[in-house]
């Protein structure tokens, strides 16, 4: 499969930053991988949000639905699912602790389709501070007919990233 990713758009966070925005999907590829690696928040608690983007700007409207099932190593699952909400939840409760990083790996649909509503897969996990492993699996659609040409990552409460690296991949056909 290495030989079918073509690097899109790559972003090191190196000092804080409040959002990762990558952009460049159009009608190259039918598929899209973005991947976010060792990133964390540098506050305490924070979830991260994520929205798509039209024309580069991150659309904030009540039209993402998902569903979502999340591990955890020592107690039970939990499955989460919302509708008609301005934003997406794909990684709960991360810290600023030493150690504590997340990963997730997004698969992009019908993104550059203005006559269908562009969607995505998830898969990301999660080293607590306390070294408790945190799985989260699921996916999400932006219920607008629209191009959509990237993700913007930000999490709530205006916190910021301290690390990470997050790269935009497209699959050759």
């Amino acid at each position: 499969m290495s030989g079918s990713l073509i690097k899109i758009q790559e972003v090191t966070v190196s000092s804080e930053v409040s959002s990762v925005t990558l952009t460049g999907i159009d009608s190259t590829y039918d598929v899209y991988k973005l991947i976010g690696s060792n990133f964390q928040c540098a506050d305490d608690d924070k979830n991260l949000i994520v929205h798509f983007t039209a024309s580069g700007t991150a659309d904030t409207s009540s039209n993402y639905d998902s569903a979502f099932q999340q591990l955890k190593a020592g107690s039970s699952y939990t499955d989460s699912s919302s509708s008609n909400s301005n934003a997406l939840t794909i990684a709960p409760s991360l810290s600023n602790a030493t150690n504590e990083t997340s990963n997730v790996t997004l698969y992009l649909f019908n993104f550059s389709n203005t006559g269908e509503s562009s969607f995505a897969s998830v898969e990301a996990n999660t080293i607590l501070n306390n070294s408790e492993m945190r799985g989260f699996q699921g996916g999400f659609v932006l219920t607008v007919s629209q191009a959509t040409d990237g993700v913007r990552f930000t999490w709530e409460s205006s916190s910021n990233f301290s690390s990470g690296t997050f790269t935009l991949y497209g699959l050759k056909k």
